[in-house]
């Protein structure tokens, strides 16, 4: 299976498929608690059945791909990762898609340089806020004293459409005893250095056109007021909402959530 390279036991394993007659690429940036398979379950085999090309990965510190224990994987190397793959790899004409802070770092990838025909950002903008660190605070103590499970099993509710919710039960509710995460988690690690992202971008700077996807249920870190008005400071932005979904559209809806894409990148 591929893997980027970059310095001995550092590497991200990523999956690429040029594109065809549509000559763009979609690439997929994780959320932080995120992995690449979602996005190749469904919309992946979608956008390649219309000629375009993906290009999907994990960030050290998520599964398969590899890091050091002694590697601090922050928010800055999280995007510079982003940019070094896009550099080694070359997708044509990428639009860049990133889910919850994923949306953030397209952003800040761009910034450094990274071309983009496009971007879209799946429930990624918020204001900086006391509260928006507490919850960020809050779920890396969850998951330090009970492990992922049990932050799942606190936040879900409040996070994902009541269809999903169901479907998830029987694996997040097992009854079973929680049990505090290893500090070496990869995935723990991320979510520990996230506490200092600075989510005060220049949303104004993102000259491509944008898609901005939001989901009603989410009702942890959705505040109509904030999207709306960083929204406003997009010079070409257009949204769509999902009445039926919450923060994790590319999962909840992954369809109707492909199909925003392919009418997106129709528009490009």
């Amino acid at each position: 299976m591929p893997h980027l390279e970059i310095a001995d036991g550092e590497s991200l394993y990523y999956e690429y498929e040029a594109p065809g007659a549509a000559g763009k690429t979609f690439v997929f940036v994780n959320a932080l608690t995120g992995n690449y398979q979602m996005w190749q379950a469904v919309i992946g085999p979608a956008l390649r059945a219309a000629g375009y090309g993906t290009l999907v990965y994990n960030f050290r510190g998520q599964a398969e791909s590899r890091t050091a224990p002694t590697t601090r994987p922050t928010p800055t190397q999280i995007v510079d990762d982003l940019v070094r793959i896009c550099r080694e790899v070359v997708p044509p004409e990428p639009i860049l898609v990133g889910l919850s802070i994923g949306g953030l770092f397209a952003a800040q990838a761009f910034a450094k340089g990274v071309p983009a025909a496009g971007l879209v950002l799946i429930n990624t903008l918020r204001k900086p806020s006391e509260r928006l660190a507490w919850i960020n605070q809050a779920m890396a103590h969850g998951v330090r004293a009970g492990g992922f499970r049990l932050i799942m099993e606190l936040s879900l509710p409040m996070l994902v459409n009541p269809d999903k919710l169901a479907e998830m039960r029987a694996n997040v509710q097992t009854g079973e005893p929680y049990a505090p995460i290893d500090p070496n988690d990869g995935g723990y690690r991320l979510m520990v250095e996230s506490t200092a992202t600075d989510w005060a971008f220049p949303w104004e700077s993102l000259t491509p056109p944008v898609l901005l996807t939001v989901g009603a249920h989410d009702r942890v870190f959705y505040v109509a007021a904030d999207v709306d008005e960083l929204a406003a400071r997009i010079p070409n932005a257009t949204r769509v909402d999902f009445a039926d979904a919450g923060h994790l559209i590319p999962a909840e809806r992954p369809e109707a959530f492909a199909k925003a894409l392919l009418d997106f990148g129709k528009s490009l």
